[in-house]
C-alpha cells in the first residue's frame, strides 16, 4: 500500500516477477474502463508481463463500492492461489484494503430520503454539524472520518438511524473474506517534500499525456459530468476546468493541492491498519525490493527503514 505517487505499482510488479505472482489492484478508480490517464493505470509495457486484476472491470457510468470490490478481489486472490501463483495486492485505497483484509459489513441499503435530509442539514449548517451528531452516537467513527468528508459522515449516520447500532459496532462484527489467508502488509511512506515533488511531476505528466482530451472524449461519448467515476481526484477538477471554473494553470495547482491532501489522509488511514510494515524509500528505488523480500521471509514485525545512499 502507499499514498499517491509513491511508486507502489512499480514495486508490486517487481515483487510479482520475483515471486511468481499476479497483481490485484486495490484502487477505487482503476476499476473504470476508459479512464486511464487520470487514474494512473500502469501501461502494458510497464506491467512487464505480470497479469493485473480488478483493472478496467466496470463502465464509468456505474457506481462501485468497497463491498463489491472485496468480493471480486477475494475471488481473484483465490483464483490466483489455485493456479499456484502468489496474489500481490497493490494500491492506495485504504477502505478497499480494509474491506478485503479485515472485512466490511454489507450494511443497510441506501435510504435516499434520509440522505437528502442529512444533505440539506449539511448545506444549511455545514458538515461539522454532521460530525457533531455522529460523535454523540458513534464517537469512534466521528474521530476516524475526516471532518469535511460529507459522504462518509452521512453514511455513518444513515447506518445508525436504520439499524440502531453505530458503524463501529458493525465493523467489529465483520469477518474478512480472506480470513483463512495470512496477509503480509507493507506501506510506503516518504518525506512530505518528496511526495510534493513526485505529485507535481505526475500531474505535469498527466496533462502532457492528454488528460484533458481523455475527459473531453468521455463526456462527448455521453458520460455525465456528475458520474461517480468523474467525482474523484483529478477528474473532478478537470471537469470544473472544462466548465470554465478555472484556467489550466490553476487547475493543475488545484489537482496537486488536492492530491497532497489525499496523500496525508492515506497515511493517516494506513497508520491505523494493524501489522503494516513501513518502507521509507520510493517503490522504484533499488533498495525497496530486497528490503521487502528480506522482511517478508524473516517475517519480523518491524519497519523496513532503508534510506537511499
Amino acid at each position: 500500500m502507499g499514498p499517491t505517487a509513491s511508486g507502489k505499482s512499480t514495486l508490486g510488479v517487481a515483487l510479482a516477477r520475483r515471486l511468481g505472482g499476479e497483481v490485484v489492484s486495490c484502487d477505487s478508480t482503476a476499476v473504470y474502463r476508459g479512464l486511464d490517464i487520470g487514474t494512473d493505470k500502469l501501461p502494458g509495457d510497464r506491467r512487464r508481463g505480470v497479469p493485473h486484476h480488478l483493472v478496467d472491470v466496470v463502465e464509468p457510468t456505474e457506481r462501485y463500492s468497497a463491498a463489491r470490490y472485496a468480493q471480486a478481489a477475494a475471488a481473484a486472490v483465490r483464483d490466483i492461489t489455485r493456479r499456484g501463483r502468489l496474489p500481490i495486492v497493490v494500491g492506495g485505497s485504504g477502505l478497499y484494503y480494509r474491506a478485503l483484509t479485515r472485512g466490511l459489513f454489507p450494511g443497510p441499503g441506501r435510504d435516499d430520503a434520509l440522505r437528502a435530509r442529512l444533505t440539506r442539514v449539511a448545506r444549511r449548517r455545514g458538515p461539522d454539524c454532521l460530525r457533531r451528531a455522529l460523535a454523540r452516537v458513534d464517537p469512534a467513527s466521528a474521530e476516524r472520518i475526516q471532518p469535511r468528508d460529507e459522504k462518509r459522515l452521512i453514511r455513518a449516520l444513515e447506518v445508525f438511524r436504520l439499524t440502531g447500532r453505530p458503524l463501529t459496532e458493525h465493523f467489529a462484527r465483520t469477518r474478512s473474506p480472506l480470513a483463512d489467508y495470512e496477509v503480509s502488509g507493507f506501506a510506503i511512506r516518504l518525506p512530505p517534500a518528496d511526495t510534493a515533488r513526485r505529485v507535481a511531476a505526475r500531474v505535469d505528466a498527466q496533462f502532457a499525456a492528454g488528460l484533458l482530451d481523455e475527459v473531453r472524449t468521455a463526456l462527448a461519448a455521453g458520460l455525465p459530468e456528475d458520474a461517480h467515476s468523474l467525482g474523484g481526484l483529478v477528474y473532478r477538477q478537470v471537469v470544473e476546468h472544462l466548465r470554465g471554473e478555472r484556467d489550466e494553470p490553476a487547475t493543475r495547482e488545484e489537482i496537486v493541492r488536492q492530491n497532497l491532501r489525499y496523500a496525508r489522509r492515506q497515511l493517516i488511514w494506513f497508520r491505523k491498519e494493524p501489522n503494516l510494515r513501513w518502507i521509507r524509500v520510493p517503490g522504484e528505488h533499488p533498495s525497496a525490493l530486497p528490503a521487502v523480500l528480506g522482511s517478508l521471509f524473516d517475517m519480523e514485525p518491524t519497519d523496513v527503514d532503508v534510506e537511499p545512499r
